[in-house]
């Protein structure tokens, strides 16, 4: 039997101070401030927009949960206080980003910069090797699979902490020696590798986030409101480091997606907010809420219902009118997924195209004209 060539071996990849690096978005230019009026926004939009912040206040009323979905664009955009903002308000109940949209928010916290050119960067080699985002990102969910912490809450808790505190290499090395069938045993050995491989020190393990206060990760972590990442594996820059390891990001997604499944479970008469995420969250959300309705109906419960659910993004939406349901095969507009699964799973699914932080802005407001009176 012909033998496959070997994998690209990684570990000799070379890494950059992140500092060197052109980033194109810097903190200061891109914060939106909740507390100043929204952008002009068509009357359709806004009636679509007001509707929407209505069945979030009537969710929190009944105590259902109110699920935000987002994709990275939200993070480079400047959004991160209007995220924030709805969460302080008790808005929103459950938080979930892709892969990019958690490594945006943590180069912020960090830097206050993040975005490079991918069209320069990937002929020279540089695109995504820094070293500081690949081995802080890494050294988070590492450290949090010890803690049986899934990806959100280890990066959220690595920011608002400043780092992390690495057990010693001789204590890992006897914690799988005395339990080798221990559910932690995997865990362990990653970062006992990870230790050994990369000279990581035992002890406090400091790292600075001057800018955590705007971090939707760490606000997240403050508040108790639980914030998913669900990565796919090379997806993301942290990808191109000496300390990449699937197994690491697979672990700590494990956890957010089994996390994302227990919000999904509270969802009856909720609201579900699919924000400029045109992969990750449809895909995500059908896996789970199928997941939920099988264990609901083992146990003679009645399937996830009366749910809304509001997909935005910029794009037009295929010239569909989705409220007539889904566009038949031969209708391009059937092929884009975060309408057409979104459309499947029950309840009533309205789309908006519309500019991101444009409606995270109008829906801030709308929910704080009618909110603490619909909360009480």
């Amino acid at each position: 039997m012909k033998h496959l060539p070997p994998p690209l071996d990684l570990s000799q990849l070379k890494v950059l101070p992140l500092a060197q690096r052109t980033s194109l978005s810097r903190v200061e230019d891109i914060l939106v401030d909740p507390d100043q009026l929204p952008p002009a926004c068509a009357a359709q939009r806004r009636a679509v927009i007001r509707d929407c912040a209505r069945k979030i206040l009537e969710a929190r009323r009944d105590k259902a949960g109110v699920i935000l979905m987002y994709g990275a664009h939200l993070i480079k955009n400047g959004a991160h206080r209007l995220v924030n903002a709805l969460v302080d308000g008790g808005w929103v109940t459950h938080l979930a980003t892709n892969g990019a949209g958690s490594i945006h928010d943590w180069e912020l916290a960090f830097l206050g910069r993040t975005e490079e050119s991918v069209r320069s960067n990937v002929p020279t080699g540089t695109f995504g090797t820094w070293d500081e985002t690949g081995r802080n990102l890494h050294l988070a969910l590492l450290a949090g699979a010890l803690r049986r912490q899934g990806y959100g809450e280890s990066l959220g808790r690595f920011i608002e902490e400043d780092g992390v505190k690495l057990p010693t290499p001789q204590s890992l090395k006897q914690s799988i020696c005395d339990e080798p069938a221990h559910a932690l045993t995997p865990a362990r050995a990653e970062l006992l590798r990870a230790m050994v491989k990369h000279k990581l020190p035992s002890g406090p393990v400091r790292v600075e986030h001057p800018w955590k206060q705007t971090s939707v990760l760490a606000n997240a972590n403050r508040r108790g409101v639980p914030l998913t990442v669900h990565p796919g594996i090379g997806y993301d820059i942290i990808a191109c480091h000496p300390m990449f390891r699937g197994a690491v990001i697979g672990r700590a997604a494990d956890t957010d997606f089994r996390l994302l499944g227990r919000a999904v479970d509270g969802l009856d008469g909720g609201v579900v907010l699919s924000v400029g995420s045109a992969i990750m969250a449809p895909q995500v959300f059908e896996k789970s809420l199928s997941c939920v309705n099988n264990l609901r109906l083992q146990a003679g419960r009645k399937i996830v219902q009366d749910h809304s659910i509001y997909v935005v993004d910029l794009q037009d939406g295929g010239q569909w009118d989705w409220t007539r349901g889904e566009p038949p095969k031969d209708n391009p507009a059937y092929y884009l997924r975060f309408c057409k699964s979104f459309s499947r799973m029950g309840g009533v699914m309205s789309y908006l195209e519309c500019d991101n932080v444009v409606f995270l802005h109008h829906l801030l407001h709308a929910c704080r004209q009618g909110g603490q009176i619909a909360l009480s």
